[in-house]
């Protein structure tokens, strides 16, 4: 079941309040901070962190899945990955069965590089939870699992 968010009345009012509360939120607050001046030092772009995190989180993925979990195209997740294996962090393996079927998996330096960046974001992630009682974090995490839970469909890959 597909549901369609109507943009009058009551929801295009909280369609306007959320935006401006996550604006001034990022205003204060850069959530990617923690993050982002590790990734500096080591010189990865936003897209390289992304996908150490995710091949560290799911293991060995396709092109396509790589590209689909970054939001990206299979056009643009190929540089991505061409960078990373020039660097030695992530190889690539082909499918014998289907030689049209590239894996990605990271390497040794790649798995060491992914711990550093996992406590980074799980500090970060502290950090940004600290401001919330318990109470406020309990309801944070129900409006989370509530969000995943529903049907919204997915976006497309951004180029």
């Amino acid at each position: 079941m597909s549901r369609t968010i109507a943009t009058t009345g009551g929801t295009a009012a909280d369609v306007d309040r959320l935006r401006r509360l996550l604006f001034t939120l990022g205003r204060q607050h850069s959530l990617r901070d923690p993050l982002a001046r590790h990734c500096e030092r080591m010189e990865l772009t936003a897209p390289q962190t992304h996908a150490l995190l995710w091949l560290g989180q799911e293991g060995a993925l396709t092109m396509g899945e790589l590209a689909q979990r970054l939001g990206i195209t299979e056009k643009t997740v190929t540089g991505v990955v061409d960078r990373l294996e020039r660097s030695g962090h992530v190889h690539r393996e082909r499918n014998p069965d289907d030689r049209r079927v590239i894996r990605c998996r990271l390497t040794a330096s790649g798995a060491r590089l992914r711990r550093k960046l996992d406590a980074s974001v799980t500090q970060g992630m502290g950090q940004f939870l600290e401001h919330l009682d318990t109470t406020d974090r309990r309801a944070l995490f129900r409006i989370l699992e509530k969000l995943i839970a529903s049907d919204t469909p997915k976006t497309g890959p951004r180029d």
